[in-house]
């Protein structure tokens, strides 16, 4: 499906996707159960189902599917930024109220009143701007890949205050469109916040605190510091490692964006975060339930998702045969990462860095001795 989509949305979110197949449906169910009424996802490359099951969403309406088109916008695009480029071109994205760039991976998890969106806008008096601070979630212990969901599945993560490493405090930003200008109060749509500001001053923007964003974050800036962080209202939940079955199909596909940056033993110890549980999105999984049965009850939607975790599974068993995917589970599942995942408020931002060689014998003999609460 290339044409231009026809459809039309108040509340849209815009992602990329690659073999993202089983987790589609989930993420769907669980951002139209608060309030978004329509998706536009850029795929590429895919041969996991992916494909197949969002055009299905398509027929009906829930989703509008294009081929990323990064490849024939020359040299300086990769799969995100081209994508986001030709989005603005779209009268999907000009049409609607309000646009926000997320993976599904990320789950928009609201605090406040109903926990829907609605909730959230009255709660921080209809600003123009919100920007959602990532909580990394870890693979919760859980090694094996299951079908079932991650809000309900995941819950281990980082504490609240995590200054490091630098991706604890990443944001994603919900912002509204004014008539010709697409991203609000600036002229381009960016992966974390919008860019290249138009108006004079500071747009009314805030944070997931409900507090205004400092002015000093006005033109560049894609994560909250000490000064700014806080989840009072909003959080977005970030899913990064899954199981650490999964996390071997993610590392194998690569990246939408950072493409050159290999997902190994580096990336695993800075997003897999076990230090503590927070449950609060689970109080949205009856709605989410609710709406993923709607779903699956659609003609030929509960075959598609079946089909995707068949081909998940079977690449899962691809990689296992492999040696040195084999190897690199082995590492990422051994002793040292799991305790590792537990206390990671020990680690440096260098040592995040460099990854797990960089920590030293003597650290993870202390850690050893640390009760977990």
């Amino acid at each position: 499906m290339t044409a231009a989509p026809t459809a039309k949305a108040k509340r849209l979110i815009i992602t990329c996707m690659k073999n993202e197949g089983p987790f589609i449906l989930e993420w769907v169910a669980h951002h139209r159960a608060i309030g978004f009424d329509h998706m536009l996802v850029f795929t590429n490359d895919c041969d996991d189902g992916t494909v197949e099951l969002l055009d299905g969403l398509a027929e009906r309406g829930y989703v509008s599917r294009m081929n990323n088109p990064y490849q024939e916008m020359g040299s300086g695009y990769n799969p995100q930024k081209g994508a986001l480029k030709f989005a603005e071109s779209l009268d999907l994205v000009q049409q609607a109220e309000w646009v926000l760039v997320s993976d599904v991976d990320e789950f928009v998890n609201i605090h406040v009143g109903d926990g829907d969106l609605d909730s959230l806008f009255a709660a921080t008096n209809d600003p123009d701007m919100i920007s959602m601070q990532w909580r990394l979630f870890g693979n919760s212990f859980r090694n094996s890949y299951d079908d079932v969901l991650l809000t309900q599945r995941h819950s281990y993560c980082a504490p609240k205050y995590c200054p490091a490493p630098i991706q604890a405090w990443g944001i994603k930003t919900l912002f509204k469109t004014a008539g010709d200008h697409v991203a609000g109060s600036y002229d381009r749509i960016g992966v974390h916040r919008p860019l290249k500001r138009r108006i004079a001053g500071m747009p009314n923007w805030v944070a997931g605190t409900g507090r205004p964003v400092p002015e000093d974050m006005a033109d560049q800036g894609w994560r909250f510091g000490i000064r700014d962080h806080g989840y009072d209202m909003v959080t977005l939940n970030h899913y990064a490692v899954r199981s650490t079955e999964s996390f071997l199909v993610k590392r194998d596909r690569g990246r939408v964006n950072h493409v050159e940056r290999d997902q190994g033993l580096a990336y695993w110890m800075r997003m897999n975060f076990n230090m503590e549980q927070d449950f609060s999105i689970q109080r949205r999984l009856t709605a989410t339930k609710k709406e993923l049965t709607r779903l699956k009850r659609l003609k030929g939607i509960k075959a598609l998702h079946e089909a995707a975790v068949t081909a998940h599974r079977s690449k899962i068993t691809d990689l296992m045969a492999r040696e040195d995917m084999k190897k690199f589970y082995d590492e990422i599942t051994s002793p040292k990462l799991t305790l590792l995942s537990r206390h990671l408020n020990f680690v440096s931002r260098a040592q995040f860095n460099d990854g797990p060689d960089a920590i030293s014998a003597d650290l993870m003999d202390r850690l050893a001795q640390v009760p977990v609460l």
